[in-house]
């Protein structure tokens, strides 16, 4: 099948973006290749099309389960073969992908970086009839990068067992160094690099400081009309903004990872059917959304990096329309955000602290307990150890980083039925056993793929159906499973706790101090860079974006807060940047009224240096005492 008719007969497309054909012809030609889009440039049709090209499976390396859950759904909607291995599963569940995989006609393969270092993967690997190796979030694989992962820099070790198979590395985020670590950690033959510009010409970057927020956001959501995207760092805050957009007679909901997946699967469908106009979240909502109308994104907190603004910014137009990306801060917020980076790196000794006293919580023994899984209330556990529930959380993650453990909230736990059986000895089952017979009817009718897969089920809505309880139905479906008929995986909504190796000293996590020092800094550098973007006021949004990720010969957007105000001083951004340099070594050295600063400056018409200090003034880089004298306050 060609490539234009894989496109439109299963995604409706008709043609591909700019790169997309590139990238898949590089691929098929056998390349390793990495493919540097920014958000919503369509990244994943590169793996997906050439895969459905070729005979055999696609391996996808991703650090994200709900990416790739939603991918999997993506692709099974489309009647594409998918799965996905990801710890929290149980053994049953990964025994039938594992099968489906080697017998089943599986198109794609979703797994993490820790699985992919297990003996069974690589077993079944050696097995498996591979056409092309993904690893998305390739950015993961470089200590440059703001989402490390010690696990990326196995992936290479894939390629030992998959011999002349090409790798395809997909990123939305990537500097220069971590362009050049992905392509040498994944052992390219050669550099071969497609990257699309970073530039959204739709997209108006606007940064505005205000300590009432609320109004604020208000005014945005009734000015700009179309869907939205309403960014928050805490749950609490969730549901506060998605009440008081609410209040004030707009359409809006909340999300964020706390909430059950029929919660999530609801309140998703509504954004998306326009039934929702305004979601509010925590960075839980966006992975894998592919919502192409939608108008503007608001940043109530400050993100802790350029990256992750980028990509959450960038969902806002992907239909090329003009769009927004706003970020709304006040002074409290900068000190806020330099908190919680304090907070994200507690000191080694307190990290090792919490892993022994996990391993004594749930009473692992020393080089027991690899992919062991446990219920974790981490209130509990922090008040028998007498430590902060933050701080314990900020340990956890930084164990979780380097593959030791994982946190699970529990989103992905919902009842899940998988019929054993083949059809004609359920048959026989049903026909012995009378009184099953109209709840297994209920089942098959109900759920779809319950012979080939396990499906996610709702306890509740089988309820209603029969006119019985939620634990009949539960105490039903438990029966079933002793008969060995199916197997039943309950609802679970508690956040669980899993070992992805065995247990070891607390002396022996191979957490180094150097590396940690390392990590540390350059996560200060990042946080810098953003707090940088939010407190500019001569640069150009678009501008400082995009040298970020290393593109330096772009113009002004024209657009941004910063360029609507520098239109408005009327001259050309070097004479603007010249009366610029040549007045802040002026007053970083001294306070001086308006009129001995036009003095002081020579060779520069009195009436341009008079705006760009109003410029300077209306943006706060400068400011004026009681006594009329401009400090130089950035």
């Amino acid at each position: 099948m060609k490539l234009r008719e894989i496109l439109y007969d299963y995604w409706g497309y008709s043609s591909f973006r700019p790169k997309q054909e590139d990238v898949i012809h590089s691929v098929l030609e056998g390349n390793d290749t990495l493919a540097l889009f920014p958000t919503g440039g369509g990244k994943s049709l590169c793996f997906q099309v050439p895969a459905l090209a070729k005979e055999g499976l696609c391996i996808v390396v991703t650090p994200l389960i709900a990416l790739m859950k939603d991918q999997v759904e993506n692709l099974k909607r489309r009647d594409i073969k998918a799965a996905a291995i990801y710890s929290g599963m149980t053994r049953g569940e990964i025994d039938l992908v594992y099968t489906n995989a080697l017998y089943g006609g599986l198109k794609f393969l979703y797994v993490s970086p820790e699985r992919i270092v297990t003996d069974v993967f690589r077993q079944n690997l050696k097995m498996m009839k591979v056409n092309l190796l993904a690893v998305d979030e390739a950015h993961c694989i470089s200590q440059w990068g703001y989402d490390f992962r010690p696990s990326y820099l196995r992936i290479a070790e894939l390629k030992e067992f998959l011999p002349g198979v090409p790798l395809l590395a997909l990123t939305a985020t990537a500097t220069p160094e971590v362009v050049k670590d992905i392509q040498k950690y994944l052992r390219f033959k050669e550099e071969n690099l497609f990257q699309r510009s970073f530039e959204r010409t739709n997209l108006t970057y606007v940064v505005l400081k205000d300590e009432n927020k609320e109004n604020r956001l208000l005014k945005i959501v009734s000015k700009i009309k179309g869907s939205g995207i309403v960014y928050v760092r805490s749950r609490k805050k969730t549901r506060l903004f998605a009440q008081l957009l609410i209040k004030n007679g707009i359409s809006a909901d909340y999300y964020h990872a706390g909430l059950d997946i029929n919660s999530r699967t609801s309140k998703q469908q509504n954004w998306f059917s326009g039934k929702t106009r305004v979601i509010v979240s925590t960075n839980a909502f966006g992975m894998g959304i592919d919502k192409s109308d939608v108008r503007f994104v608001v940043h109530l907190d400050i993100p802790d990096c350029v990256e992750s603004y980028f990509q959450e910014a960038g969902r806002a137009g992907r239909d090329e329309k003009r769009s927004y990306a706003v970020l709304l801060f006040d002074d409290s917020d900068i000190a806020s955000v330099n908190n919680s980076y304090a907070l994200s790196y507690p000191e080694l000794s307190t990290i090792k602290r919490v892993y022994e006293a996990l391993g004594n919580y749930f009473q692992i023994a020393v080089g027991a307990g690899n992919g062991a899984k446990f219920e974790f209330d981490i209130s509990n556990f922090s008040e028998q150890y007498s430590m902060k529930p933050l701080v314990v959380y900020n340990c956890i993650k930084f164990l979780e980083r380097d593959g030791y453990l994982l946190m699970n909230n529990a989103v992905f736990n919902t009842g899940k039925a998988h019929i054993k059986v083949q059809n004609n000895d359920l048959y026989a089952f049903q026909i012995e056993n009378k009184r099953y017979d109209f709840f297994i009817e209920l089942l098959l009718r109900s759920y779809s793929g319950l012979f080939n897969d396990y499906v996610n089920i709702n306890e509740s809505v089988l309820a209603k159906r029969m006119n019985t309880s939620v634990e009949e139905i539960k105490k039903a479906l438990v029966i079933l499973k002793r008969y060995d008929i199916l197997d039943y995986i309950q609802e679970n909504k508690k956040p669980f706790l899993i070992y992805l190796r065995e247990r070891v000293n607390g002396g022996g996590l191979n957490i180094s101090s150097e590396n940690y020092a390392l990590r540390k800094k350059m996560a200060r550098e990042r946080l810098d860079s953003m707090l940088d973007y939010a407190e500019s006021v001569n640069h150009c949004r678009s501008q400082i974006l995009l040298a970020y990720f290393g593109e330096d010969d772009v113009k002004r957007c024209g657009k941004c807060d910063i360029c609507l105000k520098r239109n408005k001083v009327d001259m050309s951004k070097m004479t603007f940047d010249d009366i610029v340099m040549q007045i802040k070594p002026v007053l970083l050295n001294e306070a001086l009224t308006i009129d001995t600063l036009c003095k002081k400056i020579h060779g520069v018409n009195v009436e341009k240096l008079l705006k760009v200090v109003q410029f300077l003034l209306d943006g706060e880089k400068i400011t004026k005492d009681v006594e009329n004298k401009i400090h130089w306050k950035g």
